[in-house]
């Protein structure tokens, strides 16, 4: 079969090109901006790229076209797609049909952590032996990509609440019928196609009603928004997990007082059943590996051996990854961009460093950031840093001001991306932790600083020789 892919280069649909190429099809694509590493992964599995979307991408007819979520009415490559006879479907829907149909699915759901708890879902099962298939919005640093075919029965897949086409506005997740659902979490969040959290609660509740009778739901038992999605109707076992012991909470953690949780206990019930000790730290991400832990022990993984495969978890890029250390200031890059999520992630290096100075860098790049929704709660989610500098492009629509006024004089106003490095540049001291938060590239941000801190350093070096 001649697959074409309309919207290759995002991580979600370059995996959908992978397992299908794995899959023995013959794979095409295009998208607007394709660059490397996309580019250089696809054309190593032997799939030719267009840039662009001019219809004639289209002839010779592909045997079916997959449609990404970037694509929209207008673009001339959809209107000559309709236009024609071609058959399309959406990339949730053609996994489903040709991957997940014959799966033993598990689907890992959430407002926030889906990333990184598909990982050490997918990390479990590898290390048991079993092989697992695995599609996540992220890159585990244990694999080195993305989406792998995988031995059947078991796939991991990070279940995306976010609409599916422009001619299926469900979310995606209600195409992939888990028998294992994993629900991390429930918060208000995509604004642009959620009017609010009750409508967000209702499409999770979609998600609830395709999981089997035999199935199993591990769902966040501290979680209110995840309750009132499943009192909607549930006809699956569940199992609840919580950070700490709670009602309804099966699975919860324990670490000593002021811990980093770099190392935890793992309690069912209340009863000791393993010892996690793991190069990852913060509570929510102790929380991320007992759902993963639980989830795991549903496809047949002791948690003994659960949490002995955690041990060797190495994290995933973009989720306080160390970008570079000069002049004993460190970069650190994180995809933060939900209160919720920027909140934890501060907690997270405040635990693991202590009272060094922590400089958050945020970039309000989401759709519900841009939207303003997040204006009142980002204050409060950046008050565990000593420093903040936000970056407030022209086109935004709302003033960063309403953020800084609630930090005070910790807080810095940047509008471009030159003046944002030349600043914090001048600004940063040997020791300083520089969490850079975003959901896009943000300009280059980290190598640009980690740039022009090198620079500094050499220009320091030839003053003192001379």
């Amino acid at each position: 079969m001649h697959v074409h892919i309309l919207g290759i280069a995002g991580t979600f649909m370059g995996g959908i090109a992978a397992i299908a190429r794995a899959a023995g099809h013959r794979v095409t694509g295009s998208d607007q901006n394709v660059y490397p590493p996309m580019s250089t992964q696809l054309e190593a599995l032997g799939i030719e790229i267009t840039q662009g979307y001019d219809p004639r991408q289209l002839e010779p007819a592909p045997d079916v076209v997959v449609v990404g979520n970037v694509m929209s009415r207008g673009n001339p490559v959809v209107e000559a797609l309709l236009a024609s006879t071609i058959r399309y479907t959406s990339g949730p829907e053609w996994l489903a049909d040709h991957v997940l149909r014959d799966r033993w699915v598990l689907a890992v759901a959430g407002t926030h952590g889906k990333t990184s708890t598909s990982s050490m879902l997918a990390w479990i099962l590898d290390s048991a032996g079993l092989e697992p298939g695995f599609l996540i919005g992220g890159v585990p640093a244990n694999f080195g990509v993305s989406a792998r075919l995988g031995r059947a029965p078991y796939f991991v897949i990070e279940a995306d609440e976010y609409d599916t086409a422009f001619f299926d506005k469900r979310a995606k997740f209600v195409h992939y019928r888990p028998r294992t659902a994993l629900l991390n979490n429930l918060e208000f969040d995509h604004a642009d196609i959620y009017p609010d959290v009750a409508a967000i609660e209702r499409m999770f509740h979609q998600l609830v009603r395709t999981v089997p009778g035999d199935g199993r739901i591990i769902a966040n038992a501290r979680d209110p928004h995840l309750a009132r999605a499943l009192a909607l109707g549930c006809w699956t076992p569940v199992e609840g997990f919580a950070r700490s012991a709670c009602p309804g909470a099966r699975w919860t953690s324990e670490a000593a007082a002021g811990s980093d949780y770099s190392e935890f206990r793992v309690l069912e019930e209340g009863r000791e059943r393993a010892v996690v000790r793991w190069p990852m730290i913060g509570a929510h991400n102790a929380e991320n590996a007992l759902g993963a832990i639980a989830a795991a022990r549903h496809a047949g993984v002791p948690v003994e051996q659960a949490a002995a495969a955690l041990a060797a978890f190495r994290g995933i890029k973009r989720r306080m990854e160390v970008i570079g250390r000069v002049r004993g200031i460190t970069v650190y890059d994180d995809f933060a961009h939900h209160p919720t999520a920027i909140a934890t992630t501060i907690d997270g290096l405040r635990r693991r460093v202590g009272s060094a100075r922590i400089v958050a860098v945020l970039e309000p790049r989401s759709n519900t950031m841009r939207m303003g929704v997040h204006r009142d709660t980002l204050g409060p989610a950046l008050a565990g840093a000593d420093c903040v500098w936000l970056y407030e492009p022209a086109d935004l629509g709302w003033k960063i001001s309403e953020v800084t006024r609630s930090l005070g004089e910790r807080a810095r106003i940047a509008h471009d991306l030159d003046a944002l490095v030349a600043g914090l540049a001048g600004a940063l001291r040997a020791g300083d932790h520089v969490l850079i938060m975003s959901n896009g590239g943000f300009g280059g941000l980290h190598r640009r600083l980690l740039a022009a801190l090198a620079a500094l350093a050499g220009g320091a070096q030839a003053a003192s020789a001379g």
